[in-house]
């Protein structure tokens, strides 16, 4: 390429390149500057749009939605109770004779009569607490566990005056229950009932905690109960009532039949306290203070010089007694037991229950418009035992079973025609018969699996002191077991 052709090729390369000559040539000047104009605005930011209010309906799905979370984790919380406690709680089932009445639920077996109660394992070795009512006048005791295993029951101890019992069953490491500060368990708060109201084992029903210190219903010597709405109802009597954490607060007793909803417990602290007793020594020893009380109505408090507005009138001291040796008279108003407010004469009672034999304990006593202060040394009450149930009874007079036998034509069925078979002519009373529901006139239909036995072939199957028979009494069949 030529060198003319060279240069118009890099013209066509930078067109708008301008280059000083190399003889010094002046760049051209450069132009004068406008005059600074001022800066635009900064356009202004919107403001972020307020976020519509919800709707009606979104406002009541998210608080259904809510409410149906506390629902669910309220029903948890019930559950969880039922599989804590549940382990813990048992049916009771009694034969008692027929002149027993109790508030059971009762049912005939055979020729037995036989009645359902509840209660709660308190020790792994096989205390069981209950309702004395539940097992008064037992001849047999027979206690089912949640997990179907079946112990036979003797009393080791029963408290009429607070209408509870201690039963013992032979076996180790039981799931056992624990109680709760019932003093410190608080009006409304939510409460579940276990317990086999007609025989249906292991119900549970929930409410809450209706009042605290509950008296002057009339059936026990001793009332201070706890009331609650769960349901309760025949064969409850002895089941725990649990509070959320799965601890027992009370024992449920009974329901006041006039209302609804209205059911009562021996509270836990009370409940305890005599189990403990019960299965240490056979019997509860009571505190006593020697002194007769009545609460101080407005009629009562009206007619007196300067009374307080709260208390427990005194009307009688027994000489001698540990009120009378700390110079309580008549006519004198307790206000205050072991710095505790009393309200009425439930409260002193309350109060004194709570304390051992030996105590002394710090009274407030207002005689006469003047206050008092003074200390009681508690003695022990004299109390008679409760007497002995058949079922503790050794029928030391019937070395055998008790079952006086003689053959008789065989009903048609279990022989054929012209057979004989093992007929009851006498039971014993307080004998193993006896308390198995047998009765003269029975028919044994079978005794240790051998059919239509004869009277020496029961006989003789009973030498080893023991017999299990299927007895026949007016149609109907039962099973019985005896053991001497």
């Amino acid at each position: 390429m030529t060198p003319r052709r060279l240069a118009a090729s890099l013209a066509l390369l930078v067109p708008a390149l301008s280059l000083p000559s190399l003889a010094g040539a002046q760049p051209p000047a450069a132009p004068a500057p406008s005059p600074k104009a001022a800066p635009a605005p900064l356009p202004r930011a919107a403001p972020a749009p307020s976020p519509a209010p919800p709707s009606r309906a979104a406002a009541s799905s998210a608080a259904a939605a809510a409410g149906a979370a506390d629902l669910r984790r309220l029903g948890e919380a019930f559950a969880d109770v039922a599989d804590k406690v549940g382990p813990a709680v048992v049916q009771i089932e009694v034969t008692v004779g027929e002149d027993v009445s109790s508030p059971l639920r009762w049912f005939r077996d055979g020729g037995q009569r036989r009645g359902l109660g509840s209660g709660v394992i308190f020790s792994p070795d096989g205390g069981i607490l209950t309702n004395n009512h539940v097992i008064d006048g037992a001849r047999a005791i027979t206690v089912r566990l949640r997990d179907g295993r079946m112990f036979a029951g003797r009393v080791a101890g029963r408290d009429p005056a607070t209408d509870l019992a201690v039963l013992r069953v032979d076996a180790k490491d039981l799931p056992v229950a624990t109680f709760a500060d019932s003093d410190a368990a608080r009006v409304g708060a939510w409460v579940v009932a276990i317990g086999s109201p007609f025989g249906l084992g292991h119900t549970v029903t929930t409410g809450v905690l209706s009042a605290k210190g509950r008296g002057g219903v009339g059936v026990n010597d001793v009332e201070d109960y706890l009331q609650t709405d769960a349901s309760i109802n025949p064969g409850n009597s002895g089941g725990p009532l649990v509070d959320l954490d799965g601890r027992v607060l009370g024992i449920n007793t009974m329901v006041v039949s006039r209302g609804q909803g209205i059911g009562l417990a021996v509270p836990a602290n009370m409940a305890r306290r005599v189990a403990e007793q019960l299965l240490r020594s056979g019997r509860v020893e009571r505190a006593w203070m020697g002194v007769g009380l009545q609460d101080l109505t407005p009629q009562l408090a009206a007619a007196m010089r300067s009374p307080p507005p709260a208390g427990a009138l005194v009307n009688a001291v027994t000489p001698g007694g540990p009120a009378a040796r700390s110079n309580l008279q008549p006519g004198d108003v307790i206000t205050s037991v072991a710095a505790r407010p009393v309200r009425d004469a439930q409260d002193v009672i309350r109060e004194l229950f709570n304390h051992n034999v030996g105590e002394g304990l710090a009274l407030e006593v207002v005689r006469d418009g003047q206050r008092y202060q003074t200390r009681v040394v508690l003695a022990p009450r004299n109390e008679p035992a409760p007497p002995a149930l058949p079922v503790q009874r050794a029928p030391a007079r019937h070395p055998g079973l008790g079952l006086t036998l003689r053959d008789a034509p065989a009903p048609r069925g279990p022989g054929g025609e012209g057979s004989s078979i093992a007929r009851i002519a006498a039971v014993a009373s307080d004998s193993p018969a006896e308390r198995a529901g047998l009765r003269p006139g029975d028919i044994i239909l079978e005794a240790d699996r051998r059919r239509a036995p004869t009277a020496a072939e029961v006989e003789e199957a009973a030498r080893d002191g023991e017999l299990f028979v299927r007895v026949q009494r007016r149609g109907a069949a039962f099973y019985a077991a005896l053991k001497r």
